[in-house]
């Protein structure tokens, strides 16, 4: 939900906080500020998901300038979208863009006339399409976006207010991007969106997202391995979980919203399922695809949580057998309703926070146990490193030189907790 990276396009550099779907809009932000030939700019891609990812923001703002002093620095992303008189009032600030604006070349051709703050009403956006990224640089796996945009209200979520309404990219434009980027030796592509599994929603006939899923497969039979990114644990249809059980080239790995595992939570954080669906629907994936991995997002010390309620949360980690914990306290965010509802402690968020790494530590261990004296095909991201399919990581001999980008297979013969120990075969 909030990591940091960052990258260049020719002399501009992007520092990318947030989500996959950020990173891959840092991607054709780069194009755009190349041609338009802002040599040096700082680009700042913002998230908004938490009030900590706004602080994070404004302070990596503050660095860009003091690292850049003659450099043009841009602001955009959610939460420049969400607050842009709170970052134009910036005096390290020369322009800020709204996450519509980012995304259209002329935006990125300033003159002097050109207004400090273009930032539009994300709401009117009823389209989006797809963007021509053959690849990222020379990484294994490239990100593209098929679906932007949220129509739920989640209590703690500010995102639908900065990415506006779900809206999502036809299946024949998203088969040839997959293609192009298959056929310029890609291996791995990720399907991004803000809500996934409401792809398909706007379109003519109302596909699910399985339909789409099935379409790569079947239109670029070179891809070698297809990878959703977070998905909602309530909504996936009978299309994709078939493709779950019989596609090999469709990554045993799902990431899940789960958020909590208390029922009485789950209705205050106004999510769409409960604790027993994300359990049913896990050990049904599991039956479909044995061997399958998941990961999940969770909030510790949401507001009204008690001790017994987070324990319905601990407890959930073994019930669904998840292998990766996504763990944020909970950090209120202004503007959405759960910033107004009965506080829990920080110190108290944080402890369970704290708690809960613990247990997912205790899951991943698990999780890499079992996959020790066994063998399978890494996708070498740099050298000495790379993952399974099922997203494991996996450490390799770095002084054996691998194509990164191949995909190559191991023997896995130990673990050190937070990976797998592979020697390449």
């Amino acid at each position: 939900m909030s990591t940091l990276a960052k990258s260049k396009a020719n002399d501009a550099k992007i520092i990318t906080l947030g989500c996959r779907l950020n990173t891959f809009e840092s991607e054709v932000m780069g194009r755009h500020a190349r041609k338009a030939g802002l040599d040096g700019a700082v680009i700042v891609n913002t998230c908004a998901v938490t009030g900590e990812a706004v602080r994070r923001a404004r302070q990596s703002i503050r660095r860009a300038r003091r690292e850049n002093p003659d450099a043009k620095v841009i602001v955009t992303g959610c939460a420049a979208q969400v607050d842009a008189d709170m970052f134009a009032a910036m005096d390290e600030v020369d322009h800020v863009l709204g996450n519509a604006e980012k995304m259209n070349a002329r935006s990125w051709s300033f003159t002097k006339t050109t207004p400090r703050v273009q930032v539009g009403d994300i709401q009117s956006e009823h389209k989006i399409h797809a963007h021509n990224i053959e690849r990222f640089g020379s990484r294994a796996r490239t990100y593209i976006e098929v679906q932007n945009g949220c129509d739920h209200r989640c209590t703690f979520c500010i995102i639908p207010f900065g990415r506006g309404p779900a809206r999502s990219v036809p299946v024949d434009e998203v088969v040839a991007q997959v293609k192009k980027i298959a056929d310029n030796g890609v291996a791995e592509v990720v399907l991004s969106g803000v809500d996934m599994t409401s792809w398909g929603k706007d379109l003519p006939g109302t596909p699910p997202l399985g339909a789409l899923v099935g379409a790569i497969l079947r239109g670029v039979p070179t891809l070698p391995r297809l990878r959703l990114s977070s998905i909602d644990a309530i909504m996936i249809d009978d299309e994709l979980m078939a493709l779950v059980r019989d596609e090999e080239r469709l990554t045993p790995y799902l990431h899940l919203s789960l958020q909590s595992g208390d029922n009485m939570i789950l209705k205050r954080m106004k999510r769409r399922h409960s604790r027993e669906e994300a359990i049913e629907l896990c050990a049904k994936l599991k039956s479909a695809r044995p061997g399958i991995a998941f990961g999940a997002d969770f909030i510790a010390g949401f507001p009204t949580e008690t001790e017994t309620m987070f324990e319905n949360t601990l407890k959930m980690v073994e019930e669904c057998d998840l292998s990766y914990l996504h763990v944020f306290p909970f950090s209120p965010r202004t503007g959405t309703p759960a910033a107004r509802m009965p506080a829990v402690p920080p110190a108290i968020a944080k402890e369970r926070a704290g708690r809960l790494r613990v247990t997912g530590g205790q899951a991943l261990c698990r999780h890499l146990e079992r996959h020790v004296d066994t063998k399978g095909d890494v996708l070498v991201e740099k050298q000495g490193f790379g993952r399974l399919a099922d997203f494991t990581p996996v450490k390799l001999d770095d002084t054996l030189p691998v194509r990164v980008g191949a995909i190559i297979p191991v023997k896995i013969n130990a673990h050190d907790g937070e990976k797998l120990i592979g020697q390449i075969i």
